[in-house]
């Protein structure tokens, strides 16, 4: 398994324009050390987010295609998670941007209604993170096809 400094190795300080990116805000390394080799075989590029403010500043600074997050973040619930809080407040155009997946001991992976409630994209149970690149995978592709036909509309909307 990858240590931090490794995982930090593939984790350039600037993205090129049109690299897959993520943003990790998982601050259990166990959970860490299985999700970051996934992203980076599905060719992500990885940001680590360990701390609230440099997770807002990475936001504020990139546009991550996916952000992991981890419900218990810093010992948080998902109902005062700051990174949670940080993303519902964000204006829909800019949250479309981010793929969220909430890492949970509590919900099923894949559970529609508690990512719903949640505001997040999909869930993945803890039980699950030896499959994060396919549950991973197979999220993002009903995403896209989801909000495809809609970007399109709005992109020809705002040309008129």
């Amino acid at each position: 398994m990858l240590s931090v400094k490794a995982m930090e190795a593939h984790d350039p300080s600037f993205f090129d324009l049109g690299d897959n990116t993520a943003l990790v805000c998982v601050d259990h390394q166990q959970y860490q050390k299985m999700i970051v080799p996934q992203l980076i075989d599905m060719t992500y590029k990885v940001h680590l987010g360990l701390f609230e403010e440099d997770v807002v500043l990475k936001l504020k600074t990139y546009s991550y295609n996916v952000v992991v997050v981890y419900e218990n973040f810093k010992g948080s619930t998902p109902q005062n998670n700051p990174i949670l809080r940080e993303m519902i407040k964000r204006p829909g155009a800019e949250r479309r941007e981010h793929f969220v997946v909430l890492l949970s001991h509590r919900f099923a992976t894949n559970d529609a209604m508690s990512a719903f409630v949640q505001s997040v994209d999909q869930i993945v149970n803890i039980a699950d993170l030896a499959n994060f690149k396919p549950v991973l995978r197979r999220g993002v592709a009903q995403y896209r096809e989801l909000y495809s036909s809609f970007n399109e509309t709005l992109k020809s909307v705002q040309a008129i």
